[in-house]
């Protein structure tokens, strides 16, 4: 109802942002934390944090997501929240046995000061880890940065922690994942399979948060990357890191404590961004591409020459994280659409960058990424002139009922419909996934607004 009296007339705004898209660091951080195995999460805080991001997820996976709390008090907030944190670190190696607690922090104890090398280290002094256990952290203040922030925070972490690098090098390829489904990580994994190349992804949420359900309880399921593999990928003859806000800063790590050189590329969502990624892994693995995998960029093709009168010209708004909405973008002119207004609460200088280079030939694009690129600023500029498709989390599903526009849902969270970590939007596969649900989009909403006499049995 609010949004039907968004204006078209913007405002320059300094100090207010509007339904922001993004979320904060600490989401990021539990998220990437979950994507290696036996490890528990940890939020250094108030529980009231804590419930929020392990709600965020499970909304979005419909997965249980377990979680520690430092649980401070009003005592904890004013004197620090040492004592917390070493009693939970007892408390959970005791009762849930986790191979590693993945601590990250929040606002309150950001704001505090707390040290956290100096806290984990008065557990260990204390007894209260384990022998051949683990306490890692990463600070992940949630007044900076987002969602994107913390998960890279975290994946720096573990290669920090745990990357080691012997004289003996192993003729394996790390695939450091960006923030994506775990049925993008199966697909990436499938990719190197078929072309019979080495790989380490970590980290790895395939069998953590799309697990089967059998009818047995599993507090640390048996998906993610181990901890013997994340020792392992500092022996790695390379690294390719998918999608540079999420994964550069890892690989920066990884090359400068263990000596593997890297590249950093786009997720591989659409063509070109697969091809990217294909030679990338064939030029570091010294494999070929294989003739499976160039059908597949066939049948791709075939589609998108097949839905080509459906597709051309149409005006699209997208918004979400910057490593998916730059290849996602060069996918969508890639096809000849017109993505027209597309916008990041995460600051990326990656976006700014690749944008005005992608969109050159769409004058009329309006793009922006940082605090003041919200969900109100892109409704005021659908106000303004309106769009074929809405492509983005669910927060936008408010704009697309007050403009009746066609709406498909892509990115975190989703919270509205289950089912989507199940279906790739990677790959060549991925991109056929994505592009039919594009289709079906806006044809479902042709088919019931178009006069009687226009409704066709083939389109």
């Amino acid at each position: 109802m609010l949004l039907r009296h968004t204006t078209a007339k913007e405002i320059d705004r300094k100090a207010l942002t509007i339904n922001p898209a993004k979320t904060c660091q600490p989401i990021g951080a539990m998220y990437a934390a979950l994507g290696f195995h036996g490890c528990l999460p940890h939020s250094h805080g108030s529980q009231g944090c804590c419930a929020y991001h392990r709600s965020a997820l499970s909304r979005h996976f419909r997965e249980p997501i377990m979680a520690g709390t430092s649980s401070f008090s009003e005592g904890s907030s004013v004197f620090g929240g040492q004592a917390n944190l070493v009693q939970a670190i007892d408390t959970m190696f005791t009762v849930y046995n986790p191979e590693v607690i993945a601590v990250h922090t929040t606002c309150l104890s950001e704001t505090i000061g707390d040290d956290m090398l100096a806290i984990i280290s008065k557990a260990d002094e204390d007894g209260c880890i384990p022998k051949g256990k683990s306490v890692i952290y990463c600070n992940t203040p949630s007044y900076v940065g987002t969602h994107v922030t913390g998960y890279s925070n975290m994946v720096t972490s573990f290669v920090k922690n745990f990357a080691t690098a012997t004289p003996k090098k192993r003729n394996v390829i790390n695939l450091v994942a960006g923030w994506m489904e775990p049925s993008d990580m199966a697909e990436i994994k499938r990719l190197a399979k078929v072309m019979e190349a080495r790989t380490l992804m970590f980290p790895d949420m395939t069998g953590v948060l799309d697990a089967p359900l059998d009818g047995h309880y599993k507090m640390y399921p048996k998906g993610g990357t181990t901890l013997e593999e994340m020792k392992l990928s500092g022996d790695s003859k390379f690294t390719i890191g998918l999608g540079p806000m999420t994964t550069e800063a890892a690989c920066i790590q990884m090359d400068n404590k263990c000596k593997v050189k890297f590249e950093v590329i786009d997720i591989p969502i659409g063509f070109k961004a697969t091809d990217r990624f294909l030679m990338s892994l064939s030029r570091h693995a010294n494999v070929p591409i294989p003739e499976e995998l160039s059908d597949e960029r066939g049948q791709l093709i075939d589609l998108i020459s097949d839905s080509a009168r459906h597709l051309y010209g149409k005006r699209v708004a997208l918004w979400g994280d910057p490593d998916t909405l730059v290849p996602l973008t060069e996918f969508l002119v890639s096809m000849d659409m017109k993505p027209v207004y597309i916008v990041s609460g995460t600051a990326s200088k990656y976006f700014d960058e690749k944008m005005p280079v992608i969109l050159k030939d769409i004058p009329e694009a309006k793009f922006m990424c940082g605090e003041r690129a919200d969900m109100f600023r892109m409704h005021q500029w659908i106000k303004q002139e309106g769009v074929d498709l809405l492509i983005g989390n669910t927060y936008g599903k408010y704009i697309a009922r007050d403009e009746d526009t066609p709406f498909v849902r892509f990115g975190f969270p989703i919270a509205d419909r289950p089912g989507h970590n199940y279906f790739p939007k990677t790959g060549y596969k991925g991109a056929a996934n994505l592009l039919t649900q594009m289709v079906d989009a806006m044809l479902d909403k042709f088919d019931r607004v178009c006069d009687e006499e226009k409704v066709e049995f083939q389109m």
